[in-house]
């Protein structure tokens, strides 16, 4: 993995937040794959497709998808058995995002979010935060550019899903 090639110290640190927002600082907004059952399909083909997804959310099979992506883990019980194993201790920094995603209750805001054009407006965002990290822009000037190169998104996403 990455710490293994680094050629550099590094650390994994929580994500910045405004200390004056109410609440603060409040989990992070969940992102990345996911695994969908279509609908049209005989029994059998649900049958099988159930003891997949079984075997996928078992806790040994999650903490082990958990430890060698990074993923989330999806339950609880493979998150404890990631730091009962010593899993965390021996990867400093592994548990930050478990932390962030799990440190408070979910509000409405922070339990995901359906947003079209989402992929576009991600990397606008990731676009925006890396010229703040880089000192190119202020964290103003950024989310004011943020603001104006994703509402145009927004207004023909709106527009096409009337």
């Amino acid at each position: 993995g990455i710490k293994n090639e680094a050629e550099f110290e590094f650390e994994v640190r929580p994500l910045p937040y405004w200390s004056e927002a109410s609440g603060a600082p409040q989990n992070t907004i969940i992102g990345g794959a996911s695994l969908w059952v279509m609908e049209g399909h005989d029994a059998d083909e649900y049958k099988a497709t159930a003891a997949f997804l079984n075997f996928l959310s078992s806790t040994d099979i999650q903490a082990k998808w958990h430890q060698d992506t990074g993923y989330l883990p999806i339950t609880s019980a493979a998150g404890d058995k990631t730091k009962a194993d010593g899993f965390y201790n021996e990867n400093p920094g592994t548990d930050i995002a478990v932390i962030q995603m799990t440190a408070k209750e979910p509000t409405a805001n922070s339990k995901g979010l359906r947003l079209g054009s989402f992929d576009q407006i991600r990397g606008i965002i990731d676009e925006e935060l890396e010229a703040v990290w880089s000192g190119d822009k202020t964290a103003q000037e950024a989310l004011d550019s943020a603001v104006e190169r994703g509402n145009p998104l927004l207004r023909r996403f709106e527009q096409a899903n009337r």
